[in-house]
């Protein structure tokens, strides 16, 4: 019998999880990560969130690790994580569709400039903008990663009337998104837009990448929605971005410490929105339903899309 270990949502999820699978897939195992009668050499699959450093290299014949979440550093971050046994980010229609909800939201935020209504409301002022509104039609978006999620998010938008475009490290086409690409590209992409939404991965080449001269380059008003990684953006230089006026309004939903210090500056700064790393979290049916295709697809011999690969390190 295949063995699925499960380190996600603790003890007190695992009977939640035990049921779904019984119904996806009866023939799996389902075991708790922390089961004392669980044998690591028996163990075929590990789904995953944050597993402490050593356990997985302990389960000697894994066929697959399966992130329980779209990002994977929490496993690469162990110095011993097998890394000849395949990683599987998590997919599925569900964390996309959170996504591209999310952000949607994010953007109309800053084109209403909602933080302005936020404060008003705080301080019981009835205030208002001045001025003419922009609508979608005026506000230039651009999605800095097309991957898994980037894409869809991008496609939502151009639906939705704004002016999309993207960047990614290597080529890419998206009907209705001008399209960008490398390091020659990127300037070129951020001075087309005014509202930035970063959706990369998070790599040694993208740790850090939106720095100050990277908002700087943004039309104005400037707006940044950091759905990715909160490594991705140099919060000294958000900051002061924003305190100067460089950068209007940021949306932010992950950061480089999580939770968020208490004594962190962005808590309280009028123009900034912060989310609880809740922009896309796939539900536990849908989570067991994307692993269950996944592993029955392994065990035909079939290839899986979104594998990790360590070259590129997403």
């Amino acid at each position: 019998m295949v063995c699925l270990v499960i380190k996600s949502g603790g003890a007190a999820a695992l009977p939640e999880w035990k049921a779904l699978f019984a119904r996806l897939m009866p023939s799996l195992a389902v075991r708790d990560w922390n089961d004392p009668a669980v044998d690591p050499a028996h163990v075929d699959y590990a789904l995953v969130w944050k597993p402490e450093p050593g356990r997985l290299a302990k389960m000697v014949n894994l066929k697959a690790i399966l992130s329980a979440a779209v990002g994977v550093d929490h496993i690469t971050c162990d110095p011993d994580w097998p890394k000849t046994v395949p990683l599987i980010r998590m997919g599925g229609e569900l964390p996309a569709q959170q996504m591209e909800d999310y952000v949607l939201w994010a953007v109309f935020s800053i084109l209403r400039d909602a933080p302005l209504w936020r404060t008003g409301q705080e301080e019981k002022v009835w205030t208002r903008q001045t001025g003419a509104a922009r609508t979608s039609a005026d506000m230039k978006v651009g999605v800095m990663g097309l991957g898994s999620l980037g894409a869809p998010v991008a496609t939502r938008l151009v639906r939705a009337g704004f002016q999309v475009s993207g960047w990614a490290r290597h080529a890419r086409t998206l009907e209705g998104v001008t399209c960008y690409a490398g390091t020659k590209g990127l300037n070129r992409f951020l001075q087309g837009c005014d509202t930035l939404v970063c959706l990369l991965p998070e790599t040694p080449e993208t740790k850090g990448i939106v720095t100050y001269d990277v908002l700087a380059q943004l039309r104005k008003p400037a707006g940044l929605i950091n759905v990715g990684r909160g490594p991705l953006v140099v919060e000294a230089d958000l900051l002061r971005a924003l305190n100067d006026k460089t950068l209007h309004t940021a949306v932010l939903d992950v950061f480089e410490q999580e939770p968020l210090p208490a004594s962190s500056p962005l808590w309280a700064h009028p123009r900034v929105l912060i989310t609880p790393h809740v922009a896309a979290e796939a539900s536990r049916a849908s989570r067991a339903e994307y692993v269950a295709q996944v592993i029955r697809a392994l065990e035909q011999g079939q290839d899986v899309p979104l594998r990790y690969d360590p070259a590129r390190g997403y």
